[in-house]
């Protein structure tokens, strides 16, 4: 571990002839760095690697990628701080150096993921997505599973339908801080439990759903399709339609009764649909970043649905969630222009 530290701290030093220089950090000034809501967060060990336990928060650029200086340059403006770590410290080392010499502000955790574990620091294995506002600053989002996100900007932590059962238990009392804001989109149980809200803090000051979540629990912020309001650090948080047309479909979720959301983000414009199929109100949802939409028939859309869903709404990014099994294989060639992500979001 020792010759570790003195190989990375050489490279740390080497990177200062040739661009900014990077900070090699010891565990705990790493901890603090990366909880830094300003700062970018990146694990660059492979995809397989990341999927076994990461940072949490921390996003995924291979290092070992042909593209990988485009794919940083993609997701984090050189203006954005960065945060680097892998396994022992060596590929981190070198990535560090070459985003230095990009003209990136550089910090590398010493000794890698091993010391991070080996020190008894936690780690998640949820995948995280993180999507840059109009000032540059990054918008952390944690795909947990099914229709579960959490949303963190500066630190503010908006849970999205949080469920601790399903595919992946999760145990939000120890996985995840107390959330700042929790939006429930409707009362069907895997989208609302109640033992995930107690383990959240939930209370009626941070609690928004619809009316009936809200009568089932005797508290909770209203809001009702179409309704606006504005959450702490000015986001705004608008409350669409979400529903089922189809014949034989439409007990499932009732036009009227549940809640889409769309948060705007310091310009950046989240569309989190719910449950509901391609409905007609979605054209008048404009100027979409990142979309989230359900592909579960008969619940929710068919792939065929999706497809003309995003081909309405535009956004920049899809990424389809609340499928189950549903087979998106051939859905990003369906979207030719369209970024899709496909994640472990069943």
């Amino acid at each position: 571990m020792r010759v570790m530290s003195l190989f990375t701290t050489l490279l740390g030093v080497l990177s200062c002839a040739s661009g900014t220089p990077v900070a090699d950090l010891e565990i705990d000034a790493f901890d603090a760095k990366a909880a830094d809501p300003t700062v970018f967060l990146a694990d660059v060990r492979t995809p397989e690697e990341y999927a076994e336990g990461h940072l949490r928060g921390a996003a995924n650029i291979d290092w070992n990628a042909p593209d990988f200086l485009e794919q940083f340059l993609a997701a984090c403006p050189k203006e954005t701080p960065v945060a680097v770590y892998c396994r022992t410290g060596r590929r981190s080392a070198e990535a560090a150096r070459k985003l230095s010499k990009a003209g990136y502000t550089v910090n590398n955790l010493l000794g890698g993921i091993e010391a991070w574990t080996g020190a008894g620091k936690p780690v998640t294995r949820y995948a995280v997505e993180t999507f840059l506002t109009d000032s540059g600053l990054p918008v952390r989002i944690t795909l947990i599973k099914h229709g579960t996100l959490e949303i963190v900007f500066k630190g503010m932590s908006i849970q999205v339908d949080p469920v601790s059962g399903l595919s992946i238990p999760t145990d939000y009392a120890t996985e995840f801080p107390k959330a700042d804001v929790i939006l429930v989109t409707h009362e069907h149980g895997d989208h609302f439990d109640r033992v995930a809200l107690e383990a959240l803090g939930a209370n009626a000051g941070n609690l928004i759903t619809n009316a009936r979540v809200a009568e089932m629990l005797g508290w909770g912020a209203v809001m009702a399709n179409g309704d606006t309001r504005t959450l702490p650090g000015g986001i705004r948080l608008d409350a669409v339609p979400a529903y089922n047309y189809s014949e034989g479909r439409t007990n499932f979720h009732p036009k009227g009764r549940d809640n889409g959301f769309i948060l705007t983000i310091d310009g950046l414009r989240i569309y989190v649909a719910g449950d509901t199929e391609d409905i007609p109100e979605m054209a008048d949802i404009k100027d979409i970043d990142v979309a989230f939409l359900p592909v579960n028939q008969p619940y929710t859309m068919t792939v065929d649905q999706c497809v003309h869903a995003a081909e309405v709404l535009q956004p920049k990014v899809l990424i389809p969630y609340h499928f189950s099994s549903t087979d998106l294989s051939g859905l990003p060639a369906r979207l030719p222009g369209m970024t899709v992500l496909l994640r472990q979001m069943q």
